[in-house]
Parts: structure tokens; sequence; C-alpha cells
């Protein structure tokens, strides 16, 4: 930059509407036609050799485009661990998540992030297995954001001392960074595995795998969860903020709400409806399907990202970048990458 700066101050200028401006040889659709250019000036720029004509131009692209292309946040993206002290299970080796989580630590603080997002699904069943990664995790430069899943309350019977543990302030949270929000909506609220027994949240239960049975579906798995009716209004609460501020928002999930399909949320239908009907809403990031899905639902891209846990060598976590108009997932290994334009 230096350099191209040193060749800036040198160069010979042009004259438009009676005021300088640099000369780019070769890309003069930079600028305004029609050039009123001075004779003397023009003369000594066309006198100049191709190389060197090659080299300024090099030179002032570099300069006139590099402030342009950073990336206004970078953002870690982590999802389903599922780390267990435990043999390997068909495609899920438990055991390898240690090493795969230490790479990906060490390469997120080479990148530099400005923070981290983990997706859930920390441990797969013991809940003593969860300080190895907890430890691990410890060890990224920059914070990171965690939200659970629901591997992570196999032999939980306190949720609030889980998200404790977590480093959660709540069952569900939002932060913000600059102009970007950010909601870690917690699907696991509403859910057969999540304590709800002689609860409200156990009528809601009820009452959602009513209407996924009305409307034909098959996601009411015992490992699907929901979000209630609280926390959709904290959530409408959330975007309706954002809008009134100006602010971006991406929406974190463990369980997809896009596509529809057996592993996404039990109330996907009214989570996508909703973020969809607020512009504010730039993208969701989910978890829990470990293949990964990408599916775009009124032009809101919903990506699934791949698990962690999957195969015994191969790691998936990405780096997601955004931009003033886009957002870019750079994958790690089985994770994919995605260049999306904000809508």
């Amino acid at each position: 930059m230096l350099l191209a700066y040193v060749c800036f101050m040198n160069l010979p200028r042009l004259h438009f509407f009676n005021k300088p401006v640099p000369v780019l040889p070769l890309t003069p659709n930079l600028y305004p036609k029609p050039w009123l250019v001075r004779p003397a000036l023009n003369r000594r720029l066309m006198s100049l050799s191709s190389s060197k004509k090659l080299i300024f131009s090099f030179l002032f692209s570099l300069l006139f485009t590099s402030g342009f292309a950073q990336p206004i946040l970078r953002i870690g993206v982590i999802a389903d661990i599922q780390y267990g002290d435990i043999e390997t299970a068909g495609t899920r080796h438990y055991q390898q998540s240690l090493p795969k989580l230490e790479a990906c630590v060490a390469d997120l603080n080479a990148e530099k992030v400005d923070f981290s997002v983990n997706l859930g699904d920390l441990v797969d069943r013991n809940p003593a297995d969860l300080e190895a990664i907890l430890s691990r995790l410890q060890k990224l430069d920059k914070p990171v954001y965690n939200t659970t899943g629901n591997h992570d309350y196999v032999g939980i019977t306190d949720n609030n001392a889980l998200y404790k543990r977590f480093g959660m302030p709540s069952a569900y949270y939002a932060f913000t960074k600059g102009k970007w929000m950010f909601v870690m909506l917690n699907t696991n609220e509403v859910a057969a595995y999540s304590n709800i027994g002689g609860t409200e949240l156990e009528k809601e239960y009820e009452e959602i795998k009513q209407r996924i049975k009305d409307r034909g579906r098959d996601n009411d798995k015992p490992w699907n969860g929901a979000i209630s009716q609280k926390q959709m209004e904290w959530l409408k609460a959330n975007l309706k903020k954002a809008t009134r501020k100006k602010l971006n928002v991406i929406v974190c999930t463990h369980h997809p709400v896009y596509p529809f399909t057996g592993s996404s949320a039990l109330n996907d239908k009214e989570i996508v409806e909703t973020l969809a009907s607020y512009k504010c809403v730039k993208a969701v990031l989910s978890g829990h399907h470990h293949s990964g899905y990408f599916d775009v639902y009124e032009g809101l891209p919903c990506i699934t990202t791949q698990g962690m846990i999957e195969t015994a060598d191969q790691n998936a976590y990405g780096v997601l970048e955004i931009y003033k108009d886009k957002l870019v997932l750079k994958g790690r290994g089985r994770t994919k990458s995605y260049e999306l334009e904000l809508r």
C-alpha cells in the first residue's frame, strides 16, 4: 500500500471539470466521462512504456479497491461437535471430535475471527464429557456464543445450570456487534427431552405435536424441539427493535427451520415465516442435521452447516464473513461454502 501511495503521489494528473483526478491508464471506466485533459499531461502519460502503464494501473487498482474488500465481521461457525468418550458408532466418531475441535480452535485463532457461534450438541450423551469441550473452546482468543442442542440435555435435570455452564445468559438471547444483531434461539425449549413435565410448556408441546399431525408432517421426532410462544414474542420484539434501529440480523438455531424435513424444528413453519417477514433478517444458521442443508424461504437463506462429529478424519466448521452487501461462508473440511447477496 505504501508503494501504491508513493506512485499515486508521483503520477501525472488529469483535470476533470477543472479539478485534478489521478490517472488510471488501463481502467478509465472508473471515472466519469467526458474527460477534460490537459494536452501536455496526456502526452506525458502516453509516452510511458506499456510496462509502466501496467504497473501503474495495477497499483492504482490496489489502492482504490483494497479498502472496499474488507469484511465488517469474521465469525467462526461450529456445529455438532457431539464429543463422547465412547466407541465409534457408524459414521459418528465421537472421540475424534477432540482433535478436530483443537484444529478448529487453532485455525479460528489464526484467522483472527471476531467471535464464534456454536450451534449446539457439544456432547453426545454424558454431561461429564462437557469439560473436555469447554476447556478447548476456552482457548479461542475471542468469545464464543453457545446455544444448546438436543444431546446436551441428556442426563440434565436443571436447565438453568446447563445454560450457565454453557456461558449463556439465559435459555435464548441476543447480542449486537456494530450494525449487526445475532439472535440465539433455543429450539430445545419445548421438547420431550428438555425437562418440561408438569409445566405449561408440556401443554404447548402437545399442541404443537397435534398441529404436526394435522399437517401430515413427519418431524415430530423425540429428538426435535420447538420454541415457546413466549420465545416467539421475544423474537418478534427483537426483530422490531432491529428494524427500528436499522440493524441487520443473523439468527442462530440448533434445529433447522427450513427446508421442512424430518429433522427440522417442531414449529419450523411458524419460525421461518416470522423471520422471513422481517427484512432485517439476512440469514439463518443451524446445525442438528449433520449432512447439512441449504434452501431459501421467500428470499431468506437458511444454512444448515455440517456436523463435526461425522467421519474419522474430515473436520467440519467454517468462517462466516459479513460484507456490506453479502455474506460469505468459507467452509473447512466437509462444511460447504456459500456466497449470498444480502436481501
